[in-house]
C-alpha cells in the first residue's frame, strides 16, 4: 500500500514584545530567525508600538516600556513544535523566566494557531488573554483586519471596545 503523507500548513499569530535592551534590534533578530526557521514562512509583522508596561495588578509607568508588535506566520510545525521554537527563541535572546509578568528582554506568545481551541499547563490556544490586550489587538488589526479571535469575536470590535469606541 503506497500512503503519501500530506504536509499540513496553518496560519498561526505570535505577539513579540520586549522592554529591555535593545527592543528593536531584538525584535529584527527574533522575527529574522523566526523566518529562518524550518516549517515558518513570515507572512506579515505590524509596525511596532510602544506601551506601558502591565503587571498582575495594572499597568505600571514606572517600568520600562514595552515595544510590542504581531507576526503572522504559515507553519508546518504542530503548536506545541511551534511552542518549543519560541521558548528557543526567547532564552538565545536572554529571556529569563522568574517573575509573572516581568520585564524581559523577549517574550513571544501564541495569541491564535489555525482557529484551533486548547487548554494544557503550557499551552492555551487561543492565548487566553489576548482579547483584552490593546498591545496584542492594535497590532493585530493592523496586519489582518477582518480576522477573529475564536470566541471572541472580531478583533477589530474587541479592539474598538477596550478603546472606548464600541
Amino acid at each position: 500500500m503506497n500512503v503519501q503523507l500530506r504536509r499540513i500548513d496553518a496560519d498561526a499569530v505570535i505577539a513579540i514584545g520586549s522592554n529591555l535592551g535593545d527592543r528593536a534590534a531584538t525584535f529584527q533578530a527574533a522575527v529574522r530567525a523566526l523566518a529562518e526557521a524550518e516549517g515558518v514562512e513570515v507572512t506579515a509583522i505590524s509596525t511596532p508600538i510602544e506601551t506601558v508596561a502591565v503587571r498582575p495588578d495594572g499597568e505600571d509607568p514606572d517600568a520600562p516600556a514595552y515595544l510590542n508588535a504581531v507576526v503572522l506566520v504559515r507553519t508546518s510545525l504542530a503548536p506545541r513544535a511551534l511552542l518549543s521554537l519560541l521558548n528557543d527563541l526567547e532564552r538565545e535572546h536572554g529571556r529569563v523566566r522568574g517573575e509573572r509578568w516581568g520585564d524581559r528582554t523577549l517574550d513571544l506568545d501564541i495569541v491564535d494557531y489555525a482557529g484551533m481551541r486548547s487548554s494544557s499547563d503550557d499551552l492555551t490556544l487561543p492565548h487566553p488573554r489576548a482579547h483584552e490586550r490593546t498591545f496584542v489587538l492594535r497590532p493585530w488589526v493592523e496586519v489582518a483586519p477582518e480576522a477573529e479571535l475564536p470566541g471572541h469575536g472580531r478583533i477589530a470590535d474587541l479592539l474598538a471596545a477596550l478603546e472606548g469606541r464600541a
